[in-house]
C-alpha cells in the first residue's frame, strides 16, 4: 500500500511540476507517453484566443475529415499524406495541425518541419480536446454539428462532448 501512495505522489509532483494542456489528467498522461513531443504543441485554450491567422491542417482519415472537422481546416490525410498538395502554400506562414489526439498530426508536422515550413504547431490533445473543451466544429457544408469520429472504440474514451460517430 505504501508503494502505490509513493507512485501515485510521484506521478503527481511530475504532472504538477508542468502545465497540463488538456482537462483530464489521465487523458495527459496517455498524451505524454504517446507523443514525442519532437514539434511546438499548443494546447487547445492557447490556440482558441490566439490572433495569429493558422493555417489549419486536418491529418485523420478523409472519412473522419467528412464528419466534422475544425472551421477552416483543410484535409491533408496521414496514411496518403503528401506534400504536393500543399506545395503553394506559403512556407512562412504559421501552420496549425491536428488529428484525433495529436500523434498522427505530430508526424505529419514533423515533415512539414522537414519540407522547409518555419513554424508549425501541433494541438495538443487534437480534436477530441477541442471538442472536450466546449469548441465547435463543422461539417462538410460548414454546420456546426456535436458529431466527431472518434477513431475507434478503445480510442474514442478519450473524446468525452459531443456524439461520438465511429462510421
Amino acid at each position: 500500500m505504501l508503494r502505490l501512495i509513493l507512485i501515485s505522489v510521484g506521478l503527481f509532483s511530475i504532472f504538477s511540476s508542468k502545465a497540463q494542456k488538456v482537462e483530464s489528467s489521465a487523458y495527459e498522461l496517455m498524451l505524454s507517453g504517446l507523443l514525442s513531443h519532437s514539434v511546438n504543441e499548443i494546447g487547445v485554450d492557447e490556440f482558441a484566443k490566439a490572433t495569429e491567422d493558422y493555417l489549419i491542417l486536418d491529418a485523420r482519415a478523409e472519412k473522419e475529415f467528412k464528419v466534422s472537422h475544425i472551421e477552416g481546416a483543410t484535409w491533408v490525410g496521414y496514411e496518403n499524406f503528401d506534400l504536393s498538395t500543399i506545395e503553394d502554400m506559403p512556407k512562412d506562414k504559421p501552420v496549425l495541425v491536428y488529428c484525433s489526439v495529436g500523434y498522427r498530426s505530430e508526424k505529419i508536422a514533423e515533415k512539414l518541419e522537414k519540407a522547409g515550413f518555419k513554424n508549425v504547431t501541433n494541438l495538443y490533445g487534437g480534436i477530441f480536446e477541442w471538442k472536450n473543451q466546449g469548441h465547435s466544429v463543422v461539417d462538410t457544408s460548414q454546420n456546426e454539428t456535436e458529431r466527431v469520429h472518434a477513431y475507434s472504440r478503445s480510442w474514442g474514451i478519450w473524446l468525452n462532448k459531443g456524439k461520438k460517430v465511429y462510421e
